[in-house]
């Protein structure tokens, strides 16, 4: 069987993302006006709208264009009404899926979803089939050749939870969603930048998949991540390089 190397999925994953950056901020504008409609239109007060509001600058979206984000998710201007839904089931090799979206439509939303499970092979299955293969957290990844024992100190230092090396040598660090924020402007003051740093969907238990089902599986998450009405897409599957 071929190689499976985290850091090289991630690079991918993370490539695949800055080809798709105008999508990006139309799911961060969508995320802010979530989070300032649950938590506040109060940056510093909520956790949530304040690292949609990080990840938005990082894509120099407009500050105009956060603002009335967060106005239209607050209240204070009019606009679309957003429902978060996630949908579970199944890709390649008993891989996990997770398929958070945010939408104005369900039944659109539901369609297409299924659509892309039903046509590329994947299965869609009920509520709570698979989130309990994964962990809420943040999670930092440092590129092999970083020195763990070192970032050890400053995440511990920080507030993480858990510091841990791959067989590839990257390093990565967890910790509390409601800690993000805190530990990653620790590990920045020590000298630390991150690959990869969100909150999101850590599998517990990662499957590695073949060439072959590397490839198909590829072709599900694509479709997934191409419905408008999707924001993240997480599984446990360990692409093949």
């Amino acid at each position: 069987m071929a190689g499976h190397s985290k850091w090289a999925n991630i690079q991918h994953r993370k490539g695949r993302q800055d080809a798709k950056k105008g999508k990006i901020s139309t799911r961060l504008i969508k995320e802010i006006t979530v989070a300032a409609k649950l938590g506040g239109g109060e940056v510093a007060a909520n956790p949530r709208l304040r690292l949609a509001v990080e990840k938005a600058r990082d894509q120099n979206i407009a500050k105009d264009t956060i603002e009335s984000a967060i106005k239209r998710g607050s209240g204070q201007l009019e606009g679309a009404h957003y429902d978060e839904i996630r949908y579970e089931g199944y890709g390649f090799g008993g891989a996990a899926i997770i398929v958070d979206t945010m939408t104005d439509n369900r039944t659109r939303t539901v369609a297409d979803v299924r659509h892309a499970f039903s046509k590329y092979g994947g299965s869609m299955g009920t509520e709570g089939s698979v989130a309990f293969m994964f962990k809420h957290c943040g999670q930092f990844v440092f590129p092999p050749g970083t020195s763990e024992e070192k970032l050890m100190d400053a995440a511990l230092e920080a507030g993480a939870e858990d510091v841990a090396a791959n067989d590839d040598g990257s390093v990565e660090v967890l910790c509390g969603p409601n800690d993000f924020a805190a530990v990653k402007a620790g590990l920045e003051k020590a000298g630390f930048e991150a690959a990869i740093a969100e909150v999101g969907m850590k599998p517990l238990n990662p499957v590695e998949l073949s060439v072959e089902d590397s490839a198909r599986m590829q072709k599900l998450l694509d479709a997934l991540e191409d419905c408008d009405d999707v924001q993240e897409v997480y599984t446990s599957a360990v692409l093949a390089e």
